[in-house]
């Protein structure tokens, strides 16, 4: 593996060695343990750090330092001890005995390489933080190593109350034991349901709200880098351990200096866990050059890149207080106008053989199951292991001793790691700004009397006086691009884009609250992160596509927490969907597109919640609203172009409340409905109202209803769902049993969102739904609905349909002619 080099700036090695005589704790130390060894730059480094340290808090400091890296060495050997053991045992002994063929798993399972990388890293931070007197928080983008996490929190006996009552609690006093170690590895992949149908096992493949501080599962690669910048407020710190594959996986990671300030944000410490491999080869990083191309790499971007030994965690302890020292510099010299902004962040390179530790380190083998045979069948393999977990074992009272070396929470009046400042956000607005709807005029049925107004300026002017009237909160606004044509200019004119530049004339500054470019992922997590302030994402729809792995990530970690009585106390966090299918013609049918609303609605309803804003009053409804809940996503399909204004405040409230609205003031004789009209989209209700007026002139009984929130009338899937879904009396008095004729017009494909509503459905004689069917172009509003077959005209077709009647009873010749498609509809029928 790549050696970590002297730097010329270090004293010479006889300077070392005269320490290690000087300091017989310093020499103790340094002589290694197990599997770990002390190199001499490891060794340089960290006598510095101890002078350091007894210079700024005196003599004790130097004991204090030496004992907890004397600990570190044993806590680690054994967290990669039991890493192993979970893979691959069936029964662990805490006396280091040789483990027999029965006492071996019969299906070995683990990330075992990535996980043992990262026991070092982790056993570091912790030692960070009980040297210091200070709980930082952590993330993993690998979260597939997160049995290094669980196990070295078993260890330190660092655990949330299921994993501490299954794995530590012995006749009840928490202590380590064969008993539970041995149910701690027997849970890992153990694939087992328990009595009511649900996974048994607290213990899951990535980082799941079992694992003590986890706060994202790292399942999809890559987001942790474009979030870590975004999380910690000022005075926090944030600890954030990456992975050279996942590099390659998301692009954005770069530009963390340029959205990085110290006005609003903690500090954040990113940390390449540099082992070279994917799964079945080496990293594109590796191929390009290796630890010395990515320091380049980091430097041509404004990282202050810091390379250390990735198999000894007193390298993390060292590298974890040096980067905090360089960012307090290079702030320092900003405020005094010697440096500018981007700062050169600090960034450790942790260099390591993938699976250092153990047999097969750097080799492909080491990313799941190193020995490459099974010990429950194979002897050899058995000796293998046997021969390799020796090196790792720690006595279990000499490991014990070690373990109290960290336990220092309580003298040092401190959180433990589980209860990092990052886990338990609770953020509430202090102010609550009213909306300040529109008025309704005319007579609403007519379309011939119907004013206009743009929904997406309802939620710039609600988002904006929420921010204004809540300074406290940090706001983050998550923009690809196109702010003033989605109509958010009165919050950019206020929030301003974050530059390091700012140019004149343009709304850009360095402190601007915008984050800007052209990579949706990248843009998703810088609102995503902000979980301690307030946040917005806006996105054109068919673009917000690309931010459903990002978004999906957080709905099911954010699920998961729920289901555990765990309280995600952070503001919900809207995305905007506009510049959407029906009124993107311009830009082709690659910019048409209802993905994202119909992805995020197959989410669990009650956290993903998809709204359809029909009208500017409504629209104004939800920015209010969703700033008012919280651990949720908003997904709100908004027109940016004028709509008719067609809900009073008061049928807003209640279309709020009950997810769907019949609408009084239109249909025909509603009471006596022979079929019901269901409107979901702005455009999709005006075609509606203008089918409901054709209707109106046939005395048809109908009624029509706009539904705001599909999700709410789900067959539900899960108890939190149950709890979310509409009232089965309002959904009686909205869709009577005796109606069985309904037609559904949806801004969605038509297919998807009759899933949804499969509550609803009494089959095709009777329910038809219309929507996007995969047709656009170069379209305005009137062309997309059109070849859709969406507009008044096609319901009405739909109508007749159902009623059994003939096209000609409800069409002129000229009017069927342009529906069957041998005239122009221009003039016509739009």
């Amino acid at each position: 593996m790549p050696q970590t080099t002297l730097p010329e700036t270090y004293r010479t090695a006889d300077w070392a060695e005269q320490y290690r005589d000087r300091y017989p704790l310093a020499n103790r130390w340094a002589a290694g343990y197990g599997a770990i060894e002390h190199d001499l730059v490891t060794q340089m480094r960290v006598f510095e750090l101890a002078d350091r340290l007894v210079l700024e808090h005196g003599e004790d400091w130097r004991e204090r330092l030496f004992d907890q890296l004397y600990a570190l060495d044993r806590v680690a050997n054994a967290g990669m001890w039991l890493v192993v053991h979970e893979v691959y045992a069936n029964a662990v002994y805490t006396d280091g005995r040789d483990l027999q063929a029965e006492d071996f798993k019969t299906k070995p399972e683990g990330h075992t390489g990535g996980s043992l990388n990262m026991v070092p890293a982790y056993v570091g931070y912790l030692g960070a933080n009980a040297i210091t007197a200070e709980t930082r928080s952590w993330l993993m983008g690998q979260g597939h190593c997160v049995s290094a996490i669980d196990s070295v929190n078993l260890l330190v006996d660092n655990l949330l109350g299921v994993h501490a009552e299954r794995y530590r609690q012995h006749d009840g006093e928490s202590k380590l034991t064969d008993a539970g170690l041995t149910r701690y590895v027997q849970d890992f992949y153990s694939y087992q349901l328990n009595d009511q149908g649900k996974q048994a096992s607290p213990l899951g493949s990535h980082v799941n709200p079992h694992t003590a501080g986890g706060i994202a599962e790292g399942g999809y690669l890559g987001f942790a880098q474009l979030e870590y910048v975004h999380m910690p407020l000022p005075g926090e710190t944030l600890v954030t351990f990456l992975s050279d594959g996942a590099f390659e996986e998301q692009r954005g990671s770069d530009w963390v200096p340029r959205w990085w300030r110290d006005q609003d944000c903690g500090n954040a410490l990113p940390i390449m866990i540099n082992n070279g491999r994917r799964i079945d080869q080496r990293s594109t990083m590796a191929q390009k050059g290796g630890t010395e191309w990515f320091q380049q790499h980091l430097e041509l971007n404004h990282f202050d890149p810091i390379v250390i030994d990735g198999r000894d965690p007193a390298a993390f302890v060292w590298l974890i207080l040096e980067m905090e020292t360089r960012l307090a510099a290079e702030t320092e010299a900003i405020a005094l106008d010697e440096a500018t902004y981007p700062a050169n962040l600090p960034y450790g390179i942790a260099v390591a053989d993938k699976g250092a530790g153990f047999f097969n380190a750097g080799e492909n083998l080491a990313h799941n199951l190193p020995l490459g045979g099974n010990p429950h069948q194979d002897a050899e393999m058995a000796q293998l292991f046997n021969e390799h977990t020796r090196k790792l074992w720690v006595p279990l009272a000499e490991l014990e001793s070690a373990i109290a070396q960290l336990q220092t929470h309580e003298q040092q009046q401190r959180p433990q790691e589980k209860d990092h400042p990052l886990v338990h956000r609770q953020v509430s607005l202090s102010e609550v700004p009213e909306p300040e709807y529109r008025s309704i005029a005319g007579d609403r049925a007519n379309p011939d009397t119907w004013q206009t107004a743009q929904p997406m300026q309802a939620v710039d002017a609600q988002f904006l006086a929420t921010v204004k009237a809540n300074p406290q909160l940090r706001p983050r606004v998550g923009n690809p691009d196109e702010m003033k044509s989605n109509r958010l200019q009165q919050t950019l004119d206020y929030l301003k884009f974050r530059v390091t530049e700012p140019e004149d004339g343009i709304p850009e500054t360095l402190d601007g609250a915008v984050i800007t470019a052209l990579n949706e992922e990248a843009i998703a997590c810088a609102a995503l992160a902000n979980k301690g302030g307030i946040s917005l994402i806006a996105s054109y729809e068919a673009f917000a596509a690309k931010m459903h792995g990002a978004m999906r990530q957080e709905i099911i970690f954010t699920k998961h927490r729920q289901e555990l009585g765990i309280d995600n106390g952070w503001l919900s966090i809207p995305l905007v969907l506009t510049s959407h299918t029906w009124e993107n013609g311009k830009n082709e049918q690659s910019h048409q597109d209802p993905m994202m609303a119909e992805a995020m609605l197959n989410e669990a309803s009650d956290v993903s919640r998809v709204l359809f804003a029909a009208d500017y009053n409504s629209a104004r409804a939800l920015t209010h609203q969703a700033y008012q809940t919280h651990g949720q996503f908003w997904s709100m399909v908004v027109p940016k172009r004028d709509v008719a204004d067609l809900l009073t405040p008061e049928e807003t409230a209640q279309l709020l409340d009950q997810g769907a609205l019949r609408l009084d003031w239109a249909g025909y004789e509603p009471d006596r409905a022979e079929l019901i009209l269901t409107a979901i989209g702005s455009y999709q209700l005006e075609e509606v109202l203008k089918a409901s007026q054709r209707m109106r002139d046939r005395q048809l009984p109908h009624s029509v209803v706009y539904m705001l929130e599909p999700g709410r009338f789900r067959i539900p899937r899960d108890a939190g769902e149950l709890a979310h879904v509409t009232a089965a009396e309002t959904v009686q008095s909205l869709y009577p049993a005796n109606v069985l004729a309904r037609i559904f017009v949806t801004h969605t494909r038509p297919a998807p969102m009759l899933g949804t509503l499969q509550s609803l459905h009494t089959g095709f004689r009777q329910t038809r739904c219309l929507g996007f069917v995969n047709q656009g172009g170069t379209l305005d509003k009137d062309g997309m609905l059109f070849i859709n077959r969406c507009t008044w005209a096609h319901i009405v077709a739909e109508v007749a349909q159902i009623t059994g009647a003939l096209l000609e009873e409800w069409f002129s010749p000229p009017e069927c002619d342009a529906l069957h498609g041998r005239t122009a509809p221009h003039g016509i029928l739009i």
